[in-house]
């Protein structure tokens, strides 16, 4: 059967993507970037804080990580809730030990409930990142836009106040976004997301409220994704994160400056039989020479300022 023709032709077909969101690019072949003081890699760690209400929201669909059995669910309550009671304390420490900074993406409500934490972070010169409200205030396709509006306005005004941090960056909860996440972002002051993952390096998003940093915040080695997701061994997650960082260090000599991301889960990274992988990976990628530890905010502009 011949199909006819029109079913070929397509307005937006072309050489990359069928949208306008943002132009197909090749890596390879970009303007080399240069971090400060001759850095090959900036290493971006972020930690989440996330709130996972009992009463879970399951329309038009959860959150990973959120409740399992019917309500009330407290054992994966407070498995969850053990990464902001101890999990991320273990992380701070780490971090501490290796004078490592970070990007920690937060719930607006775990501000509201945890402000001794906030203070924990914003005191050591750490980035807040919006991360929603809490792990109910899903963003999804056909999400009412007032709905949107509301939940994003409600989740930086909180998290500014809190922490009197600008917030310019942002992860949507379970990383989802409706056909209008990206374009309201912009009204409320944030300056680069960490949804998307199709590069290893910042890249700009057309909005109709003007332009946003899409940053690379992997999921394939994150520890949830290694550890929980796919069940692998604590040897097998530092093995993989550790492979993408000497990629990145021995691209760099070529390509210029590269960026280490590392997600962490505190309720997964922060539990006492897995906070020593967090440890070996950060002695070896800070055993080398021209590592910056940055905010996600920090690289948005390094970056930027060589566009």
């Amino acid at each position: 059967m011949t199909l006819p023709k029109e079913y070929l032709e397509y307005p937006l077909r072309r050489h990359g993507m069928d949208h306008d969101l943002y132009p197909w690019s090749n890596l390879f072949e970009r303007k080399p970037v240069t971090w400060p003081n001759g850095a090959k890699i900036a290493l971006w760690i972020v930690p989440a804080l996330e709130f996972f209400p009992l009463d879970d929201k399951k329309e038009p669909f959860k959150a990973p990580g959120h409740m399992v059995t019917p309500y009330p669910d407290y054992r994966t309550y407070t498995t969850k809730d053990y990464g902001n009671r101890l999990g991320i304390y273990r992380i701070m420490k780490v971090l501490d030990q290796f004078n490592l900074k970070a990007s920690v993406a937060t719930n607006a409500r775990v501000a509201e409930r945890y402000p001794f934490l906030i203070n924990e972070i914003t005191r050591r010169g750490w980035e807040i990142m919006a991360h929603g409200y809490d792990m109910n205030a899903l963003h999804y396709g056909g999400l009412d836009e007032a709905t949107e509006r509301e939940q994003i306005k409600k989740t930086v005004d909180i998290l500014r106040k809190a922490t009197g941090q600008k917030v310019t960056g942002w992860l949507s909860p379970a990383r989802s976004q409706s056909e209008n996440t990206l374009h309201l972002l912009p009204e409320y002051g944030i300056e680069y997301v960490g949804d998307w993952v199709n590069d290893d390096m910042p890249y700009e998003v057309t909005t109709r409220n003007g332009p946003l940093i899409a940053m690379p915040h992997s999921n394939e080695i994150d520890d949830r994704q290694i550890l929980i997701n796919l069940g692998h061994s604590q040897a097998v997650f530092e093995e993989e994160v550790l492979d993408a960082f000497r990629l990145f260090y021995d691209e760099a000599d070529k390509y210029g400056g590269r960026i280490m991301q590392i997600t962490l889960t505190p309720y997964v990274i922060g539990q006492p039989f897995q906070i020593k992988s967090l440890v070996n990976i950060l002695a070896e990628i800070t055993k080398h020479d021209g590592i910056w530890s940055a905010t996600g905010a920090e690289i948005v502009k390094a970056w930027r300022d060589q566009q």
